[in-house]
């Protein structure tokens, strides 16, 4: 058994992660331990697997929640969508602009379709997804001059970009693994 205090100090073994649902098991994000303790104890979820693990303070003892599901339904609202790294890689799909080849987001990096040499501005009709050796080939090049073709123009997605999380199936906790399957992506290893 832990105390809050060693919990928060120990933070390993795993047991800080909680998945957090939506009110129709849908799965919104992943959550410290303290986060979900709040909103338990503020009454807006509810606990539906639990870890092993017990959490104590002078006041009361709780099993840690694994997995907490929202009592009301949290709408997804259409919000500005964030010019980001991330979210150009989301939008390209991880896929390099150029190539076409899928890499992981370390080995990716934005392009200027027009360089700003040329007057190209950084704005999401002008940044590509692209990997490392199309990004040297290319330079600082029109496409025509360098010889490559984009796969599809670049556009401002009026979508937040849908991030697929990829975990290892190792990694991820027996308790969520019922309740991970739209948004998260499981690999062996």
């Amino acid at each position: 058994m832990l105390s809050l205090n060693q919990a928060f100090e120990s933070g390993s073994e795993g047991m800080e992660q909680v998945l957090l649902l939506n009110a129709t098991f849908e799965p919104l994000n992943v959550i410290d331990w303290k986060r979900a303790i709040r909103l338990l104890t503020l009454g807006k979820v509810e606990v539906v697997e639990e870890y092993d693990r017990e959490i104590r303070s002078v006041t009361f003892a709780v099993k840690l929640p694994a997995v907490l599901r929202l009592l009301n339904f949290v709408r997804h609202r259409k919000k500005h969508v964030k010019f980001s790294r991330l979210n150009i890689y989301a939008r390209d799909g991880f896929r390099c602009q150029y190539c076409g080849q899928k890499f992981e987001s370390q080995n990716l990096t934005f392009d200027h379709v027009v360089p700003k040499r040329y007057g190209g501005k950084t704005e999401w009709s002008n940044i590509v997804t692209c990997c490392h050796r199309c990004n040297r080939i290319k330079g600082g090049r029109l496409l025509e001059d360098a010889g490559l073709k984009l796969l599809k123009k670049p556009v401002k997605p009026d979508w937040v970009p849908f991030i697929m999380i990829s975990v290892s199936v190792k990694s991820v906790p027996e308790s969520w693994r019922d309740y991970l399957y739209w948004n998260v992506e499981l690999k062996d290893g």
